[in-house]
């Protein structure tokens, strides 16, 4: 991992831990938002952090000077591949962690984000290494998201929403990428929309209307905007 205020992770000397902290997060931030749209902007950056956008300003400011981002007034921010290579750690802990706290601890996956989201910052490379290997070194979380590998790789899995399922399809449910909605991954749970399930899709209401989805036997009518936000694998008709 890439010094941030000349203190490395895991070393003897202290740090100011909700410094560091909120790097990590704006670092993870930014990394997420170039996946939909790259360079990325200050107002987008704010938006997602729930910050006024000169408070986003003054702290990329500080990740550039930490060459953790390229930035550049009314242009927006990008990740150098030091800032990369940290967003990625930060999130390979993050994955790590949520799959553990369900494997081992016995949390359940709308449980799992806000305590990973705290633990991310603090386990050392050690102990990420032992839960790695405890998990035997798995590629995906709970909700379906790649684990980033050591070297930063992700597995790549061609997915699209459940709501552009034509009728008489079935697909089988690749993520949620919304892990932070507790109340959301409840319900879809209680649907049995996870990771790996089985959907048919039986009806498509025309004027975006409902889809009427089949799993394990039962029928559920579900708003389009719900299944756009599960995200499923290639799927074929008649199967």
């Amino acid at each position: 991992m890439p010094q941030i205020d000349s203190l490395d992770r895991g070393g003897s000397q202290q740090r100011d831990s909700l410094s560091h902290q909120a790097i990590e997060d704006y670092v993870k931030t930014i990394y997420a938002l170039a996946q939909e749209e790259s360079p990325v902007s200050t107002s987008r950056v704010a938006a997602a952090r729930m910050v006024k956008p000169a408070s986003a300003t003054s702290m990329i400011q500080r990740l550039a000077r930490l060459n953790l981002v390229n930035y550049e007034k009314h242009y927006g921010v990008t990740l150098t591949a030091a800032g990369e290579k940290l967003a990625l750690e930060v999130i390979r802990h993050h994955r790590l962690l949520e799959l553990y706290l369900m494997e081992a601890l016995g949390f359940r996956w709308d449980e799992v984000h806000e305590q990973a989201d705290i633990l991310e910052h603090v386990i050392s490379e050690k102990l990420e290494e032992r839960i790695a290997a405890a998990l035997n070194h798995p590629t995906f979380d709970p909700h379906g998201e790649p684990i980033p590998a050591l070297d930063g790789t992700m597995p790549v899995v061609d997915t699209t929403a459940l709501a552009d399922v034509p009728a008489g399809a079935r697909a089988r449910v690749s993520r949620v990428p919304d892990d932070s909605n507790s109340e959301l991954l409840r319900y879809l749970a209680g649907l049995g929309l996870v990771p790996g399930a089985e959907v048919l899709v039986a009806e498509v209401a025309p004027f975006l209307g409902p889809l009427t989805v089949e799993i394990d036997g039962a029928r559920h009518a579900i708003g389009r905007n719900l299944a756009d936000m599960v995200l499923v694998e290639k799927w074929a008709v008649g199967q």
